[in-house]
């Protein structure tokens, strides 16, 4: 199965979260859907704080299911990612605390730095410049 053959056949639970987590929504922080990793691949990736984010419905509930996800998530964690598992039902019912949850992870793995005003970015530049223009000698 390709990363791009799940998407088809999204859940609800991952159609909604998706429309939190696309384009930047959460934090700014950007996320792909259907991320491989190692040999698997996960529901939402961010590269950037090295976060998965896996939602499970109630198949992933049985003792060989939970150790297979629990296999799952020791190589992604091997690679550096943190991951995250959701119920389906948390997404549905609890959307505000997952998204807390995610973004928590985010603040922790990916603080966001913050970008200097507009107007002091242009000062900051303008001195830049003028610090590094030739001088000329003036001629008597």
């Amino acid at each position: 199965m390709s990363a791009r053959e799940p998407k088809k056949n999204s859940t609800d639970a991952e159609r909604i979260l998706w429309s939190e987590l696309r384009d930047h929504k959460l934090n700014g922080i950007g996320f792909r859907r259907q991320v491989p990793i190692k040999n698997y691949i996960v529901d939402f990736g961010c590269h950037a704080a090295k976060l998965a984010v896996e939602l499970d419905g109630g198949q992933h509930y049985s003792d060989q299911s939970e150790l297979a996800d629990a296999a799952c998530s020791a190589v992604i964690e091997a690679r550096g990612f943190k991951v995250l598992r959701f119920s389906n039902h948390d997404v549905m019912t609890n959307r505000t605390g997952v998204l807390e949850t995610i973004a928590t992870a985010i603040a922790e793995r990916a603080p966001t730095p913050t970008l200097p005003e507009r107007a002091s970015l242009v000062s900051t530049r303008k001195r830049e410049r003028e610090e590094s223009a030739p001088v000329r000698k003036q001629q008597s």
